[in-house]
């Protein structure tokens, strides 16, 4: 039998059913009581429901879309087949149809960017645009001026109560798949990883593989991420790294600068260990005064891999 992601299987097919915050539900309940939805930019970090609510919205309307990843086919060539092909013609059901340029934030400023204003200007009768990003401030104004952006922001006042729908709803995945379970565990881990609900779903799926989610699961967590971290930094996978920097960096860059300094003796040649401290306590301190943290952390976990000898 075919077993499916957590995380497709159990997305959530309307707005009400997503896990977010009451003002932002509202706000896109909105544009779906009208049947028609703007050129819309969902702004948040990695897991948050962005790509959930954009495919909800499309679902609840019954409109015709085509699912693009920016961070895998980010470059001009995609503008000009996929895209074009699809926002040029006019959708068999009738109405509008729809574009979700996922990680949009990964398309080329100078170049994929500008284009793909055009063709939102050139194809607005027959097709809309929805752009998910992590870093809005990375998408060209001339885009944002041309989109209503939606930012996903979980306000401190609401975050034990979205926690607590998230954990009631994974409890309920556990039981339906006849998983065994902690539920301390799966508090923790939660906790771990708020507000990335993709990525609680992912690690559940994972360790639900033995057919127990138990307190043996809080030691590997950390550990594993690092491992991974680790190995694509030793085969100098760069897109691979900035992957893994996107979606544990969570506004919090000093629990990353920790863990790998943690972890130095098991991972690096001791030669380079004196290397890869001072490059640590350098970007640690830039981190308090630089506007953007994926960019500083990117710069110094760089340096290691240009520097630094791996075991």
């Amino acid at each position: 039998m075919e077993q499916f992601l957590w995380v497709e299987e159990y997305r959530p097919r309307d707005i009400e059913s997503c896990v977010l915050p009451k003002t932002l539900k509202t706000s896109l309940q909105s544009f779906v009581d009208k049947e028609t939805l703007p050129n819309l930019i969902l702004s948040g970090g990695p897991g948050v429901g962005k790509t959930t609510a954009a495919k909800a919205m499309l679902e609840q309307i019954g409109a015709t879309y085509m699912f693009i990843n920016g961070s895998e086919e980010s470059g001009i060539d995609v503008l000009r087949t996929k895209i074009k092909n699809f926002a040029s013609t006019v959708s068999l059901e009738g109405g509008k149809k729809y574009l979700i340029l996922d990680e949009a934030d990964y398309l080329n400023p100078q170049s994929t960017q500008p284009a793909l204003r055009g063709f939102i200007e050139e194809f607005h009768k027959n097709c809309g645009f929805i752009l998910t990003c992590n870093y809005k401030n990375r998408i060209i104004p001339a885009l944002q001026s041309r989109c209503s952006v939606i930012d996903f922001v979980i306000p401190k006042s609401e975050k034990n109560k979205l926690a607590t729908q998230f954990f009631n709803r994974s409890i309920q995945i556990l039981n339906e798949n006849e998983i065994k379970f902690n539920e301390k565990v799966v508090a923790e881990l939660i906790n771990t990883y708020f507000p990335d609900w993709r990525k609680v779903l992912n690690e559940l799926q994972r360790y639900s593989v033995a057919g127990e989610i138990d307190a043996g699961i809080l030691v590997n967590l950390g550990d594993k991420n690092i491992k991974d971290l680790m190995g694509m930094m030793k085969n100098k996978e760069f897109t691979n790294v900035r992957k893994w920097v996107v979606d544990s960096l969570d506004n919090d860059s000093d629990k990353l600068f920790r863990a790998v300094y943690d972890n130095l003796y098991e991972y690096v040649d001791p030669s380079s260990i004196p290397h890869v401290v001072v490059a640590l306590g350098e970007y640690q301190f830039k981190a308090a005064f630089v506007a953007d943290l994926e960019i500083n952390m990117m710069a110094c976990l760089t340096e290691i891999m240009g520097g630094a000898k791996f075991k």
